[in-house]
C-alpha cells in the first residue's frame, strides 16, 4: 500500500464467499477442522494482498527491530484469520469453546458500579468481539459497541446472521457524528458499557501525532472529544489472543473523567494520546502478531483543517 493511500480504501478481505465458506466450516466441520483451514487461508492472503503482506512486514520491522521474515509474517496473518474464525464461534456458541483470563475485570464493575455508564477505549488488537464474554458472565452490564457496519458490510451481515441480537447493540460510526454522540449519551443514561475503537482515524477525521513505537503515528482525537462529552469513566480494554483457544481480557482505568479546556486544547488532546499510545506500544509488545493494522499506520495525515478536529462530519474547533 503506498504511503498515501488510506486505509479505508482497501477492499474487505475475502469477501461474502470466503466468510460463508469459514461460517460453513467453523458451524458444519467443528473448531478442530476450522482451524485446520487457517493454514491454506494465511497462505492464499499473503500470497494475494500484497499491500496488507508489505505493511505486516514493516510493522513487523519495528516491533522486533530487525527485517521480518516471511514466517513471522505469516504468523501475523494466521493470528489475524484466527481471530475472524474465533468471532464466528463465540457468536453461535459462547465463550463455552474458549478460556478467557480476565484482568482488571473488578476495577470496571466499580466504575460501572455507579450507574453513569463506561467509555472503553480499545484498539485493533486481538478480539474486540471478545469483550461480549464479559456481557454473557456479567448481564447486568448492558454493551453497545460503536462499529462502521459500512466498511465490512460482510462480515457484518454474516455476525448479525449468527446473533441477530448483536445488531441492536451496535451503534453504527457511519452516522454523523450528532447522531453517534447522542446514541452514546443515551447508552450511558443507561448504565451501558460503550465501547469503541481508538486507533484508527477515518478519511474525514482529524488526527493529531503521538509516538508509537519510535516514530510519531497519526490517532484520531474523536473519542477523547466524546468522553469529554459523556463526562463518564473512560477504561482502556484490550482482548488479547493468546494462541489457541486462550484470550485475555485486559481493563485498565484510564480516567475517571477526561477534561479537554475549551481553550488551547491541542496540548491536552496530545496528552491523552501519549497515554493512549504507551498503553497501546505496551500491549503490542507483550503480544505483537496481534496488532491488525494492516496498512501503513504512520502515513502522513490529511493536510486539510489542521486547527478543528471532525466527529463524524462536524466539525469541533479544538
Amino acid at each position: 500500500m503506498s504511503g498515501g493511500e488510506h486505509w479505508q480504501s482497501r477492499p474487505e478481505g475475502g469477501g461474502r464467499f470466503a466468510l460463508w465458506l469459514i461460517r460453513t466450516i467453523a458451524l458444519h466441520g467443528g473448531r478442530r477442522l476450522g482451524r485446520c483451514c487457517l493454514y491454506p487461508i494465511t497462505l492464499y492472503f499473503y500470497c494475494r494482498r500484497g499491500p496488507e503482506r508489505r505493511a505486516s512486514a514493516r510493522y513487523l520491522e519495528r516491533v522486533f527491530g530487525r527485517p521480518a521474515t516471511p514466517w513471522q509474517v505469516l504468523k501475523h496473518i494466521h493470528c489475524f484469520a484466527a481471530t475472524i474464525m474465533d468471532r464466528v464461534f463465540l457468536l453461535a456458541h459462547g465463550e463455552q469453546p474458549f478460556q478467557f483470563e480476565t484482568q482488571g475485570l473488578d476495577l470496571l464493575e466499580q466504575r460501572a458500579a455507579l450507574g453513569r455508564g463506561v467509555l472503553l477505549l480499545g484498539s485493533h488488537q486481538g478480539s474486540f468481539e471478545a469483550l461480549r464474554a464479559i456481557g454473557a458472565r456479567r448481564p447486568e452490564l448492558p454493551l453497545r459497541v460503536v462499529l462502521d457496519k459500512q466498511k465490512t458490510p460482510a462480515m457484518t451481515e454474516l455476525l448479525e446472521a449468527l446473533a441477530p441480537e448483536v445488531g441492536a447493540c451496535v451503534i453504527d460510526a457511519a452516522q454523523d457524528g450528532t447522531s453517534i454522540a447522542l446514541a452514546m449519551a443515551e447508552a450511558c443514561q443507561h448504565g451501558a458499557l460503550v465501547a469503541m475503537l481508538a486507533d484508527r482515524g477515518r478519511g474525514h477525521e482529524v488526527l493529531r501525532r503521538a509516538d508509537l513505537l519510535g516514530s510519531p503515528a497519526p490517532f484520531p482525537v474523536s473519542p477523547w472529544l466524546l468522553a469529554h462529552t459523556l463526562k463518564v469513566p473512560v477504561v482502556l480494554c484490550f482482548g488479547l489472543y493468546l494462541g489457541g483457544n486462550r484470550y485475555r481480557l485486559v481493563f485498565e482505568p484510564f480516567s475517571e473523567r477526561v477534561e479537554i479546556p475549551r481553550h488551547d486544547r491541542g496540548p491536552a488532546l496530545d496528552a491523552l494520546l501519549e497515554r493512549y499510545a504507551q498503553r497501546l506500544e505496551h500491549y503490542i509488545r507483550v503480544a505483537p502478531y496481534n496488532w491488525f493494522n494492516f496498512y501503513d499506520f504512520w502515513q502522513d495525515p490529511p493536510a486539510a483543517e489542521p486547527a478543528a478536529a471532525v466527529l463524524g462530519g462536524h466539525r469541533v474547533g479544538v
